[in-house]
Formats: C-alpha cells, sequence, structure tokens
C-alpha cells in the first residue's frame, strides 16, 4: 500500500477558496458543476482545480462534474469545520487584538472567539464582544484548558513573543495564527502560520511598480 502524500499548503489554502465559492453556487441554485467551470470562477486551471481535490480522494464524475453539496461537505470534512474550534487572542488590548475580537465573520466559518488576553494593566478586565473580559496572559495554560480553546491568535509586539510563546507552549494550545513580526516555527505540539503584514505591503509595492514603471531590463 502507498504512503500517503501530505497536500502542499497550497492546496490547503485553495480548499478554503473552493467552500467560499461552493457556498455561492449552493446560494446561488447550481447543483452541479465540472472543474472547468469551478476554474473559470476562481481563475484558476482545471487541472489545478482536478489535481487539489484528487489529494483527497474521487468526488466528481467524469463528464458530469462534482455535486455541489456532496464536494462543500467532503471540504468541510477534510478542513475540519464539521465542529466549532474555539479561539483565544493574546494582546486583545492592542488595535488588531481588538478589531479580531469584536470580528463577527468568525462564527459563519465555525470558529468562536471564547478568551482574550494580555498584560497591559490598563485593559484588563474590559469587554470586547461575546468572549467576556481581558485575562492577564499569565491566566492562559488554565483557561485554554479549561475552555478546550485550540488555536490562539497573537497580536503582540515582537518583544513580547518569547514570553508569550512560553506561555503558548505552556497552555497546551495546538495552532497559532501569529501575526507579531517575528517568524516563529511549528513544533512536535503546535502548528504555527506566520502572517507579516508589513511582507505583504511590501510584496503589493513591488506589483505596484512593475504597473507604474514596467519590468526593467537589468535590476540596480
Amino acid at each position: 500500500m502507498g504512503k500517503k502524500v501530505l497536500p502542499p499548503q497550497a492546496t490547503v489554502r485553495r480548499l478554503s477558496i473552493y467552500l467560499r465559492c461552493l457556498n455561492l453556487l449552493d446560494e446561488e441554485g447550481v447543483s452541479v458543476i465540472s472543474s472547468r467551470e469551478l476554474a473559470e470562477r476562481l481563475d484558476l486551471n482545471p487541472a489545478q482545480v482536478r489535481k487539489d481535490l484528487a489529494y483527497f480522494g474521487e468526488f466528481g464524475k467524469r463528464g458530469v462534474g462534482y455535486s455541489v453539496l456532496k464536494l462543500r461537505d467532503h471540504i468541510i470534512q477534510i478542513l475540519g469545520l464539521q465542529k466549532t474550534r474555539l479561539v483565544g487572542i493574546i494582546g486583545a488590548g492592542g488595535r488588531l487584538g481588538h478589531a479580531l475580537a469584536l470580528y463577527k465573520g468568525f462564527e459563519k466559518r465555525n470558529f468562536k472567539v471564547v478568551a482574550l488576553f494580555d498584560k497591559d494593566p490598563h485593559v484588563l478586565n474590559q469587554v470586547y464582544g461575546e468572549a467576556g473580559p481581558i485575562h492577564h496572559i499569565s491566566e492562559l495554560p488554565r483557561l485554554v484548558k479549561a475552555l478546550g480553546i485550540e488555536i490562539l491568535i497573537l497580536c503582540v509586539p515582537a518583544e513580547a513573543i518569547p514570553e508569550v510563546f512560553e506561555y503558548v507552549l505552556l497552555s497546551g494550545a495546538r495552532a497559532v495564527l501569529n501575526f507579531a513580526p517575528v517568524k516563529l516555527s511549528s513544533t512536535e505540539e503546535v502548528t504555527v502560520h506566520n502572517v507579516d503584514l508589513a511582507m505583504e505591503l511590501e510584496s503589493l509595492s513591488y506589483h505596484l511598480g512593475i504597473r507604474e514603471t514596467g519590468l526593467p531590463n537589468e535590476w540596480p
């Protein structure tokens, strides 16, 4: 029996795009869609769509296409979204953490923010949204275990990361979405995804420059 191959992270990210598209198709009353039609809606190659889905099994019928509802349900299972994932936000007293704490879109995707953390005494016990008061970061290990939090979102400055990540490792949380301007590595216990907003803006600036001046014959 052949060894299973883990799909690339880019494929997993595209599953989320497929899921959103399938939800829209269901709202439009579309029951069946081909890989070509799905690819056209998402500006992708049909072969890429088929290759992505093939990592997880066979879902469509040749010459017919994919059942929108069945494929949507399969992707929900693959992404582990058949149950609500509980989330905590560290750095909830800052502007980004505050905004994420108040964001209403998480629950539509089966994520629920249930606890907020910070160490700034000026924001402790303040209540944002439905997640309750902001707790001191030292409460993280206890509350992660008590509430069953699986995912932590880090919205802290770079200098706070060493202390914060120690608490994360002690907490037993299994996944981290890191917005701090410091790259964190996954461990055997914790999967980390880093989001560097400055890097994304720099990439956009590069593409704007190409549009403005064209691709140079040679770089300086």
